[in-house]
């Protein structure tokens, strides 16, 4: 009996590296290092997004090792990863529409957790209660040292926040209606983003339904986002939580607690209390704190118990 021949295994194309630019659902736009630009079929949960480094090989498409990645958590519990291997998040605010409680806060860990450098930028600042809210952010955020006031309308402050841009790949974030594509736009006149206008009710219409990485003319890169109302954290732990938290995290540094696994409820020896009853810490984010803390913990027990045998 003849002895059938070992076939060899089929040698696979070893691809190409690029970057990941744009993302449209059931495709992606990959940027090649020569500068090349091509679409390629994805599935609609891939997992791939903005700012990742891929492979292509024919029809398939390979992400690389992540630097870091930023992620949220939307109303639905589902876990949504808006950007890869970022160095700056520049969180856009506005007079109108007003961001919800919380949700500076809560991009603000995100960033840290990921080792992003988070920033803030003021929006619309030829709007008369513009100065109020720096104020504000300024005394609420102290050790967010980059707080840009600028206007996507007139250009004022603008040159500051492309200095600050070059310095690597950034991403805004905000609720819609807060300029991020306006803003995006002015910095780069050829990326022409659809915007829109506020509704009766002071809220942003979505008109950014795709995540977009654009090169700045002046250097950097900058991920235009889809705005959204809630920043619900996703690889922070409730024991890591308020060492990121802003206002908390200056007074751990300072002055750690007692305990090294406080959650700052009613434990003694706890720093953050004392700063409450003193004045150091407002109640507000105080409050903000333990909201976060508890939805955290609210997620950790239920993963705790989707894993106990029935």
């Amino acid at each position: 009996m003849a002895r059938l021949k070992k076939q060899r295994p089929v040698k696979q194309p070893a691809g190409e590296e690029g970057l990941l630019v744009s993302h449209f659902g059931v495709a992606v736009l990959v940027r090649y290092d020569d500068g090349r630009e091509e679409r390629v079929k994805v599935k609609r949960n891939s997992g791939h997004v903005v700012g990742d480094r891929v492979q292509v090989a024919g029809e398939r498409l390979t992400a690389l090792s992540r630097r870091n990645a930023l992620r949220r958590r939307d109303p639905f519990g589902k876990v949504r990863t808006l950007a890869a291997n970022l160095d700056l998040l520049g969180i856009v605010v506005a007079p109108r529409p007003q961001t919800p409680a919380g949700f500076l806060e809560r991009a603000v860990v995100a960033a840290r957790a990921a080792h992003i450098e988070p920033f803030l930028v003021v929006n619309k600042c030829d709007l008369g209660s513009v100065d109020s809210l720096r104020q504000q952010l300024g005394d609420d955020f102290p050790a967010i040292t980059r707080v840009f006031s600028v206007s996507a309308h007139s250009g004022e402050g603008l040159e500051a926040l492309r200095q600050h841009l070059a310095q690597g790949r950034g991403a805004f974030v905000g609720v819609s209606g807060a300029g991020k594509s306006s803003l995006l736009n002015a910095l780069c006149p050829q990326a022409q983003l659809e915007i829109g206008e506020l509704n009766a009710d002071n809220h942003g219409c979505h008109t950014t339904s795709v995540s977009t990485l654009i090169e700045l003319p002046d250097g950097g890169e900058l991920v235009d986002t889809p705005g959204f109302r809630d920043f619900a954290l996703v690889d922070v732990s409730s024991e890591e939580i308020a060492l990121w938290f802003p206002g908390l995290m200056s007074i751990l540094e300072e002055t750690p607690c007692r305990f090294r696994n406080c959650r700052h409820r009613q434990e003694p020896g706890c720093s953050i209390k004392q700063a409450v009853d003193s004045g150091e810490l407002s109640v507000q984010r105080y409050e903000l704190y333990l909201q976060t803390l508890n939805d955290i913990e609210a997620l950790e027990q239920a993963s705790v118990d989707r894993r106990k045998p029935f």
